[in-house]
């Protein structure tokens, strides 16, 4: 089973940018398709970009194409956002699979998140 560890959340400004980053402690995600998801309490999870272990190709949630950005980096996954709003505090997490579902059901590895806050 693959065990995903989120880091990199905190207090972001407004304006500013995000930086996220996806292990599996000791193990590559080198041949995993690797999702970032988020959540506010309440609320349905919501899906922002994947990398397909194909290629990898990504794929962008539509209300993210233009800010979100997902790479691979060493073995990790980094999502990197910018023009953070408050509307982004959340807890994100990152999901690993076979290739990239459209569901966030059809992730069966996922990490426990980090949160992310963002604010003045």
């Amino acid at each position: 089973q693959v065990q995903l560890v989120e880091s990199g959340g905190g207090l972001v400004q407004p304006g500013g940018s995000l930086r996220l980053s996806c292990e599996w402690p000791g193990f590559s995600l080198k041949t995993y398709s690797v999702a970032w998801f988020r959540q506010v309490s309440g609320q349905e999870r919501e899906g922002i970009v994947c990398i397909s272990s194909r290629n990898d190709e990504i794929f962008h949630v539509d209300s993210f194409k233009t800010r979100a950005t997902i790479s691979r980096n060493n073995g990790k996954v980094d999502l990197q956002m910018n023009g953070m709003k408050a509307d982004d505090t959340a807890v994100y997490r990152c999901a690993a699979a076979d290739r990239c579902y459209s569901d966030y059901r059809g992730f069966s590895d996922w990490g426990r998140g980090t949160q992310v806050s963002v604010s003045a």
